[in-house]
C-alpha cells in the first residue's frame, strides 16, 4: 500500500495516508512535485495521461508529476518518477511551489496537493511507459500558451496553474 505525505500549509509533514485514501472525500493537502523539461530548442516536453490513470486521464500535462513516497524525499521522488514515466534522468532545479484543490468530474478524486514546480533540460529521445502515458511531445511555449488559451478543457488544473504562475512570479518558462 503505497502511502504518501501529508503536509501543512507549509510543506511541514502532518502524517501519512494511503495515497488513494489521500484523494477522496474532498482530499488531504499533500506534497506534490510537478517537473517541466525542455530540451535545447525552448521547446517543452509534454505529455497526456494515460486513460488508465485514477483521475485527469486523458488530458495533457507537464512532462511528469507525482507525490514523494512516505520515507522518500522530494529529490529522489522527482528522479525515481521521471525516470520511471519517460526512461531519462537529469538534473532538474525547484523553481517555485504552490497549493491548488481541484476535483476530477469523472472520478470524483481530489487533488489537494502542495505541489513544488522543478525544470531541468533534456535533449535526447524519451521512452515514454504506455502504463503513464498515451501520447507526448515537444511543443514551443507560445505555442503550447496559445492551444491552453484555446482549449483549456484538454489540460490538466495543476499545469494551468503552474503555467500562469511562472509569469505570475516573473519566472522565464525554461530549464
Amino acid at each position: 500500500m503505497e502511502k504518501i505525505i501529508l503536509v501543512d500549509e507549509h510543506d511541514n509533514i502532518v502524517g501519512h495516508e494511503e495515497k488513494m485514501k489521500a484523494h477522496e472525500n474532498g482530499g488531504k493537502l499533500h506534497r506534490a512535485f510537478s517537473i517541466f523539461i525542455f530540451n535545447n530548442k525552448g521547446e517543452m516536453l509534454i505529455q497526456q495521461r494515460s486513460l488508465k490513470k485514477y483521475h485527469f486521464g486523458g488530458l495533457w500535462t507537464n512532462t511528469c508529476c507525482s507525490h514523494p513516497n512516505e520515507d522518500e524525499t522530494l529529490k529522489d521522488a522527482t528522479y525515481r518518477k521521471l525516470n520511471q514515466e519517460f526512461g531519462f534522468n537529469t538534473n532538474i532545479k525547484e523553481k517555485f511551489s504552490f497549493i491548488y484543490k481541484e476535483t476530477d468530474e469523472n472520478s470524483q478524486l481530489t487533488e489537494h496537493e502542495f505541489d513544488h514546480v522543478l525544470t531541468g533540460e533534456f535533449n535526447g529521445n524519451p521512452q515514454p511507459n504506455p502504463e503513464e502515458i498515451d501520447d507526448f511531445k515537444w511543443i514551443s511555449v507560445a505555442n503550447l500558451k496559445q492551444d491552453i488559451a484555446q482549449n483549456p478543457e484538454k489540460y490538466t488544473p495543476w499545469f494551468k496553474i503552474a503555467i500562469s504562475k511562472f509569469d505570475e512570479l516573473n519566472i522565464p518558462l525554461q530549464k
